[in-house]
């Protein structure tokens, strides 16, 4: 077996499967001489220039390579290339709770602060009803949705919040709902029920109402509980299940590993009638081309450009350049630019054809591949990905996050040895991609997967790591 994976025929650098001398494994490794201000080129893709004249065999990272990126708006060119599906998988249905919203990976009571101030009270409230029910508890969990917003807020920041959080309210893993208000908050109880629907599994509590909040929210948990513990799974056709894809951490390996092996998972939901959501707006830059010859018209091309643009502009408002990306850990890892970065992050995304383009305050209503805008910011994704109508994450790492969403987060490590270090965090190690088939790798995820809707609990779920942020963009009063 070769030392190198070269990943395209066009490549002239590949990458080290081991250490080599001072050079660690995943990171880049001259294929041919490279001259100063030539294009490296990696996944068959620029990831930016040479600074310096590059011997064949010399090691290619920041002290000789940088990206090309610039903060410029750029004109792109529709031209439409599009590889098929894989076949059906012959396992094209799950046992999940049927929803209108599609089919739930779990049957939870959430409790969803409108504003920070409440959280300790929704926690106190969520820890004693579980401690009532510990012996005959009929739902999978009671979620509180902490946060430190909801008030000092105004205009965008004020909106995206109350959203957000009504979006996730109604994701297919919630069998009922009780929203939990301050009193004298900037996001409102009232605005908030101008925009949920009312009915049996909705409750609403503004705690400066009410002698003593907490016993009044324990006794609309119950009235919450009662229809949810009625709920129970049945067989639903893959068609209904939404999944959305992140990578955090990411390391050399993960565009070949870990984020491929979720494109190719990816591929086969969609070949079920499944919808998959991309999040990681700025981790895009530098190989949104890919995503725009697989989009499914000119409209949806021409969405792909303006939200491209649209992140370079919002990076140039706040004097930030766009190639601030990658991190130091991804730096350590092996990745050296945000192209680089990028061409690896959009292998989540599979071949597919790109059917819609989302705002952060939309929810997905077509199926297929979907791109919802978002930072890269891992929480802030995951819980973009979880309001937008995911109730499942496959989520690669190469340096390893303990972090979970509100859905069962699956953690994919793009190299074994993190996937030993860490066996509390990782639930798949796609680093025996290296050694073994690669085939036999993407049906195990992809059983793992559709377990995991059936009740199967993912490594956050075990840790009670269920986390959401929400992006502000605004002042705070």
């Amino acid at each position: 077996m070769s030392e190198l994976i070269i990943l395209n025929e066009k490549d002239n650098v590949g990458v080290l499967r081991a250490p080599q001398g001072d050079v660690p494994a995943g990171h880049k490794i001259a294929l041919a001489d490279i001259h100063k201000g030539e294009a490296v080129v990696k996944y068959g893709y620029p990831i930016g220039v040479a600074t310096a004249d590059i011997k064949k065999g010399d090691f290619v990272h920041t002290h000789n390579l940088s990206s090309a990126l610039t903060a410029e708006a750029l004109s792109y060119v529709y031209d439409k290339k599009l590889a098929p599906l894989p076949a059906r998988p012959q396992r094209d249905k799950v046992w999940a709770y049927k929803r209108a919203v599609g089919a739930g990976a779990r049957n939870e009571l959430f409790i969803v602060p409108t504003v920070g101030c409440i959280a300790a009270s929704a926690e106190n409230v969520a820890r004693r009803f579980k401690e009532i029910h510990k012996n005959d508890m009929k739902v999978d969990d009671v979620v509180v949705l902490t946060h430190r917003v909801g008030c000092s807020e105004l205009g965008d920041d004020l909106i995206r919040t109350r959203n957000i959080l009504v979006n996730l309210s109604e994701n297919a893993n919630v069998g009922g709902v009780l929203f939990l208000g301050l009193g004298c908050e900037e996001n409102r109880m009232e605005d908030v029920k101008k925009i949920v629907p009312e009915g049996e599994r909705v409750r609403f509590l503004v705690a400066q109402e009410v002698e003593d909040d907490e016993a009044e929210a324990l006794r609309l948990l119950e009235e919450l509980y009662a229809v949810a513990s009625r709920d129970e799974r049945s067989l639903v056709p893959l068609s209904e299940v939404t999944v959305g894809v992140k990578c955090g951490g990411s390391d050399g390996f993960s565009g070949i590993t870990a984020n491929y092996l979720i494109g190719r998972v990816a591929d086969l939901l969609e070949a079920c009638g499944a919808t998959v959501v991309l999040a990681e707006t700025p981790e895009v830059f530098g190989a949104e081309q890919t995503l725009m010859a697989r989009a499914k018209d000119e409209s949806v091309f021409q969405a792909i450009a303006d939200l491209v643009n649209k992140w370079k502009d919002f990076y140039g408002s706040h004097g930030v350049n766009v190639y601030e990306n990658p991190s130091p850990g991804n730096k350590a890892g092996g990745i050296t630019t945000l192209e680089e970065k990028s061409l690896g992050c959009v292998q989540k995304s599979g071949k597919g054809e790109v059917k819609a383009v989302l705002s952060e305050l939309e929810r997905v209503s077509e199926k297929g591949l979907n791109v919802i805008e978002s930072p890269g910011n891992d929480i802030i994704a995951c819980t973009t990905l979880a309001a937008t109508g995911a109730s499942a994450i496959m989520f690669s790492t190469g340096r390893g996050t303990p972090l979970g969403g509100v859905v069962p987060t699956l953690k994919i490590a793009s190299n074994s040895p993190l996937a030993v270090k860490k066996k509390g965090w990782i639930d798949f190690d796609a680093g025996k991609m290296l050694t073994s088939d690669v085939d036999e790798a993407v049906n195990e995820l992809y059983n793992l997967l559709l377990d995991t809707f059936e009740g199967k609990k993912a490594g956050n779920e075990v840790r009670g790591d269920k986390q959401i942020a929400i992006m502000k963009t605004g002042v705070t009063l």
